[in-house]
């Protein structure tokens, strides 16, 4: 991936910044797409509903605050995610089997690892706006994440129509002095 989230940060004040320090998994440790959702409620059906849809680049948001520290996603949705073609996928909450995860070309972010898992069942919610980490991720919007955190693209916009040039440019003159 070629855009930084600073970059483009500085490049766009509209651009949001996700305010929890997530810990990347899997070997794309960064990656962009169009955001789908998914709200964990009593069960991961919804979860498992989505990873086994196609892809196509798109990144799947997991409000999982609802699991407390139980992991809501493992090396075997992973695998489905990594072969149906997702970008990647963010958890607000734990994963497991990240010795499996981190071999995979994948892109995860999660808040950390638990060895025990979600309740399996229940329907959850997909597609709607969700809310963590003081910004909402809206089904379609554009999510940018790397090693330095999680970002939402304002509407309309993608990583190529920012231009970054110019807010590197003021950085690196600022910091020359």
């Amino acid at each position: 991936m070629e855009y930084k989230t600073t970059d483009l940060c500085d490049a766009c004040d509209e651009a949001q910044a996700c305010e929890l320090p997530f810990i990347g998994f899997g070997r794309k440790r960064a990656f962009a797409g169009t955001i789908r959702t998914a709200r964990y409620s009593q069960g991961i059906n919804v979860l498992r509903d989505l990873i086994n849809q196609r892809g196509d680049d798109q990144v799947l948001v997991i409000d999982g605050a609802e699991a407390g520290w139980r992991a809501l996603f493992g090396d075997i949705m992973a695998g489905l995610a990594a072969r149906n073609g997702w970008a990647g996928v963010v958890v607000n909450g734990a994963i497991r089997d990240r010795v499996e995860i981190d071999d995979m070309e994948i892109g995860v972010k999660a808040l950390g690892t638990v060895p025990r898992r979600a309740i399996i069942g229940g329907r959850g919610e997909m597609d709607v706006p969700i809310h963590f980490g003081g910004i909402t991720f809206t089904p379609g919007a554009r999510l940018v994440a790397d090693e330095d955190g999680i970002i939402v693209l304002p509407p309309g916009l993608t990583e190529s129509s920012i231009q970054v040039a110019d807010a590197i440019a003021a950085t690196a003159k600022y910091v020359a002095g």
